[in-house]
């Protein structure tokens, strides 16, 4: 996998309560095969992951969320955790950030609770994708194909289960983000325009 990412700009975007492990091994891996990272948060300085059943490190912001437009990434990742996605849920930069990379039909691999996030950019109809399992009804609500298998793909839209599932998420991931833009957003494709906050 060396190389296999060079050139290859990546944003992972985390608030506090992120799983630890859902950031590490995305991190080390998208790094092995050769991208840059950025590890982007609404929180200033630092990042707290959480690990497992308590807090874990904290981990150095590269940029903040006000600083960043996914013009300026070739793909994005979000771990989970129960915390994470429900304060980036509801952060506007974030969604506007995310919906960004659909609208430039740009890898995303979203992880066990990550996909909450997603829900909120509107564009998960008619995709195939799975998640920890308790938000399964909130995805199949969202629109899209929810199913139980360790890593799922369409169209550059790449999510898992659990941290079980991180040697097959992470290998599809850096696939995904080799082979470079999806074209086709399924019954999304509609939408378009630029989706940025001043």
């Amino acid at each position: 996998m060396e190389n296999q990412l060079k050139g290859k700009k990546v944003a992972i975007v985390v608030a506090n309560g992120f799983e630890e492990v859902e950031l590490t091994k995305p991190l080390e891996a998208l790094r092995e095969a050769g991208a840059t990272v950025d590890i982007i948060s609404p929180e200033e300085k630092s990042v707290r992951a959480w690990a497992e059943t308590d807090w874990g490190k904290d981990y150095p912001v590269d940029k903040n969320i006000k600083d960043v437009i996914a013009q300026d990434y070739d793909a994005l990742v979000l771990p989970g955790g129960v915390m994470n996605p429900d304060h980036l849920r509801t952060n506007d930069r974030v969604i506007a950030f995310v919906i960004g990379f659909f609208d430039d039909s740009k890898p995303i691999a979203a992880i066990c609770h990550g996909p909450w996030t997603l829900i909120e950019t509107g564009e998960l109809d008619g995709r195939k994708m799975t998640s920890f399992k308790s938000l399964k009804t909130d995805l199949e609500n969202a629109g899209a194909l929810w199913v139980d298998e360790e890593v799922v793909t369409d169209n550059g839209l790449v999510t898992s289960r659990t941290p079980k599932d991180l040697p097959a998420f992470c290998k599809k991931m850096i696939e995904e983000i080799a082979e470079g833009r999806h074209d086709q957003r399924g019954n999304s494709a509609k939408r378009g325009g630029v989706h940025q906050l001043g």
